[in-house]
């Protein structure tokens, strides 16, 4: 097991520093100069961990991305941890830990610094937590659950609803003696009193997380999903050839009644999450207790048969390496626009052209006099106009996107505006005076989010930006 996630720790470190900055991490990186006690769109982990590893060294992508490296191989560890604890031995172990290594969704949310990758984490740590306690394990687990808990809903709200569903799955399979302890109630007020800052500061804010959760469902995000993608696409996350497995997994635990809670509790979090527009990946954390679960059978009637052993090897190997090659940057860029990943896999175009971006933009910026101010359209624009403006004489980049909204308006002194992916009809509601200054091409024919992009220069806006700015604010 260990090998196995050394392995896979090694892989994604060779590919970390490939490709470049996704739009989210120059978000995060944005946010950590602005540390708070939460934002409109997420709690502060993620952004805080941003500003610990860029203060160590800010032009490092393998250092940003070693924190999420690290709480993949933990997903990993934790797979073959739980399949010890289901009652498998050395290659059970090897095998649940193996599986989820190759995983198209653990590889993809391994390469970058996101909090979908701490909160896989959390939730596969809690999930062997729960294991040791359905085994009769010591209540005191409550406790590092509780603890857990708190920790991964300061990195992403979205954990309420696997731990609810959890909660309920655990009553509603006969489960509820792991509850009758005074480990339980310890376990909710240390979540509890984790988590508070966050709603705290949502309450003083009007709840835009709400608003923003809404709109994702709405299809607002780039990576939304319609109920129809969302059901073919969990076939998907672990990769197609581990489907027979985790089926199996879900069926063993259903038939196991003393983890029948963990089928009960995917097949609330299924319905949850398609009726209420959730993205795919959601649901991704209850894969690995399902392969844990179908590995230990699994190992036992492969037994000793090399032959046998060959083939599943083989099949996990084969996953490993289709995921790899459509999660991490593995193909050279000059193929990259003419292969199928940028259709199976969104996240990758939108690591890459940053630089180019930012340079078009501060090409723009040379011809203009000195009181300049630059409005984008979204946050991963602003972003990498923070992160590579500066070797272009470019200012601190204002938007109306998420948390970029609640950092403020231009200056009233700026003279020209340039604005970046917002098209006229939208700037005639701020400025009486735009005129096209051209258009993002990352020179790779690359199609993501920013290529195509319109670049405007503006003036004379209609009225002070304390006025206009509260009609900028976009959450999604």
């Amino acid at each position: 097991m260990y090998w196995v996630a050394g392995a896979f720790a090694a892989l994604l470190t060779v590919f970390a520093g490939r490709y470049g900055y996704h739009r989210d991490e120059l978000y995060f990186v944005a946010a950590g100069r602005r540390l708070d006690w939460a934002y409109a769109d997420q709690p502060p982990l993620t952004p805080l961990v941003a500003r610990v590893m860029t203060s160590i060294d800010a032009d490092s992508l393998v250092l940003l991305r070693l924190p999420a490296i690290l709480a993949a191989v933990l997903a990993v560890l934790c797979a073959g941890w739980m399949a010890a604890e289901l009652g498998g031995g050395r290659a059970a172990r090897a095998l649940s830990a193996g599986c989820v290594a190759s995983a198209a969704m653990v590889l993809g949310m391994g390469h970058t610094l996101s909090t979908a990758v701490f909160d896989l984490a959390a939730w596969t740590l809690i999930s062997l937590f729960v294991v040791k306690l359905l085994d009769g394990g010591d209540p005191r687990w409550w406790v590092a659950i509780g603890a857990t808990v708190g920790l991964g809903l300061q990195n992403k709200v979205l954990l309420v609803f696997p731990v609810l569903a959890l909660t309920v799955a655990l009553v509603l399979a006969g489960s509820r003696k792991v509850f009758a302890t005074r480990y339980f109630p310890i376990a909710i007020a240390i979540a509890g009193l984790i988590w508070l800052p966050y709603p705290l500061w949502q309450a003083r804010n009007g709840w835009p997380q709400w608003e923003l959760s809404r709109a994702i469902a709405g299809g607002s995000s780039g990576t939304s999903d319609t109920p129809i993608e969302f059901v073919l696409t969990q076939f998907g996350l672990m990769g197609p050839l581990l489907v027979p497995l985790w089926v199996f997994g879900l069926w063993r635990v259903w038939r196991a009644p003393r983890y029948r809670a963990f089928a009960v509790g995917y097949a609330l979090l299924f319905a949850l999450f398609l009726v209420t527009g959730g993205k795919a990946y959601y649901l991704g954390g209850m894969y690995p207790v399902l392969l844990a679960a179908a590995a230990v059978p699994v190992a036992a009637r492969l037994g000793s048969r090399r032959i046998r052993w060959a083939a599943a090897i083989s099949a996990v190997a084969a996953n490993a390496t289709v995921s790899a090659v459509l999660f991490l940057p593995v193909l050279p860029l000059s193929t990259f626009a003419d292969s199928p990943v940028p259709a199976l896999n969104y996240d990758a175009g939108e690591t890459i052209g940053w630089p180019e971006f930012t340079r078009r933009i501060g090409a723009v910026r040379a011809h203009l006099g000195p009181s300049v101010a630059v409005l984008t359209a979204n946050y991963g624009e602003a972003g990498a106009i923070e992160r590579f403006g500066a070797a272009y004489d470019l200012p601190v980049p204002h938007s109306g996107h998420n948390a970029y909204w609640w950092w403020g308006p231009p200056s009233d002194a700026a003279v020209e505006v340039i604005t970046v992916g917002i098209d006229g009809v939208r700037l005639a509601e701020f400025f009486a005076d735009c005129r096209p200054a051209g258009h993002i091409d990352n020179g790779l024919g690359i199609d993501n989010d920013e290529q195509g992009e319109p670049i405007h220069i503006c003036r004379d806006p209609r009225g002070p930006w304390a006025e206009l700015w509260p009609r900028a604010r976009r959450l999604g």
